[in-house]
Parts: C-alpha cells; sequence; structure tokens
C-alpha cells in the first residue's frame, strides 16, 4: 500500500522540494502552508505519517501536535526545526512528537527516520493488545494504552508509553541505550542523542507528580532498569 504523508511547512521552496523527493520515493504527499490547513486535513482524511514544520504562522507545529494529541490522534509525528539547542528538542517532544529531525538535514536521514516510525506503527498494529504489565505499583495495559501508578492514571504520550511499557515488561534487567533506541524509535540516534534521556526525564517527572518513588534507574554508561519490587 502507498503510504500517506501529510507535511506542512511554510517554506514554500523547502516544502515543494520535500514533497517531491518524497513522491520520487514512492508516497502519497499531501503538502500544506500552516497549522491550521494541517488541522483541517487531519480532520478529512487519515495520513499514515505526518511531518511538521516548528515554526509555521497562524497555528504552529507545536500547537499542531498538541491538538492533534489531545483529540486522540495517534499518527507517528515527525518534527522539523531550524532550532538546534536542547530546549527546542524539548519542546517539540512533549508537545507529543514522536521524533525530531533539525534543519538543515540530509533527505536520506529523514527518509530513514520515516520508515522507522512506520515500522513501529506496523509493529504495534500486528501485535495488537498485550497482556497487562506490572511493577511496583506501575501498571500498564497496551490494550487502552493507559498507564497507572497505584489508583493514579498517568497522562503519557505515545513514545513515554511505549518507552514505560518497555522498561517494566523487562523490569529487573538493564536496558542498554541502544536496545531501547532500537525498540522505540526503530535505530540509534548516535551517542550525541539527548531524546533518550529527555524522555527518562518526562517519565521520572510524571511519576513523582503521581506520588511514585524513584522507579527508572539509571546505570551509567550503560542503560535503564525499573526493579521487579
Amino acid at each position: 500500500m502507498t503510504v500517506r504523508v501529510l507535511l506542512a511547512d511554510d517554506d514554500r521552496a523547502g516544502r515543494e522540494s520535500l514533497e517531491r523527493a518524497l513522491e520520487l520515493e514512492g508516497y502519497a504527499v499531501t503538502s500544506v502552508a500552516d497549522g491550521v490547513q494541517a488541522l483541517s486535513v487531519t480532520r478529512r482524511a487519515e495520513s499514515d505519517v505526518i511531518v511538521l514544520d516548528v515554526m509555521m504562522p497562524g497555528v504552529d507545529g507545536l500547537g499542531v501536535c498538541r491538538v492533534l494529541r489531545a483529540d486522540g490522534v495517534r499518527t507517528p509525528i515527525l518534527m522539523l526545526t531550524a532550532r538546534v539547542e536542547l530546549t527546542a528538542r524539548v519542546e517539540g517532544l512533549d508537545a507529543g512528537a514522536d521524533d525530531y529531525l533539525a534543519k538543515p538535514f540530509e533527505l536520506d536521514e529523514l527518509l530513514a527516520r520515516l520508515r522507522a516510525l512506520l515500522r513501529r506503527t506496523q509493529v504495534e498494529q500486528a501485535d495488537g493488545p498485550g497482556a497487562v504489565a506490572q511493577a511496583h505499583g506501575l501498571r500498564i495495559d497496551p490494550g487502552s494504552r493507559r498507564a497507572w501508578w497505584q489508583a493514579s492514571e498517568l497522562e503519557l504520550s505515545k513514545t513515554e508509553f511505549d518507552l514505560l511499557e518497555m522498561l517494566v515488561r523487562n523490569a529487573g534487567i538493564v536496558l542498554s541505550h541502544s536496545a531501547i533506541y532500537d525498540q522505540i524509535w526503530g535505530y540509534d540516534f548516535g551517542p550525541e542523542s539527548k531524546n533518550l534521556a529527555v524522555y527518562i526525564s518526562y517519565l521520572r517527572r510524571k511519576l513523582e507528580s503521581a506520588g511514585a518513588p524513584p522507579l527508572i534507574r539509571t546505570v551509567r554508561g550503560v542503560g535503564y532498569s525499573v526493579s521487579p519490587g
């Protein structure tokens, strides 16, 4: 089946160039110039993956991402931005994006990230609902994609849920950075990437807000683990 891509970027030259490149790779691309159009298209037709530029007039990419996630849209989102600082990456991921790519970027890297996002979605659909996973007072229900610390439900993004589920299902095992990247993102971002550390900090913050003790342990130079309890 042809993969449907929604591309939103107010830079006409860059948008048209990327649209042509994606179409040459076999993608069916719908391109728009701002966030309002992106939301309108998403509500009219389903996409398999969404590519959003952060800086757009009207509703920016972060706003589009937040609205879609609040509406329950689970379509994988790749965020593009010219900002390279860590705070920009944090904003994008915190808004509910699944991946983040700084401009300027190589086309091959963007294509690889799209393939990784699509693989994750295909695996989730093929696997279907799994058994509830538990560790300490944590409970993960993959069928409803809901998670709780004792009686408190955790509000998690798609990637946060996937990461916490992986840690809980492997409770007592130290998962390496590369293993987590491969499972959650589909490839390793490299030793300089902060994506995993950012998401671990999100999970720790949300667990702490729910009243949980420190559950996610950092094994320096190796990875992360959750005690089986």
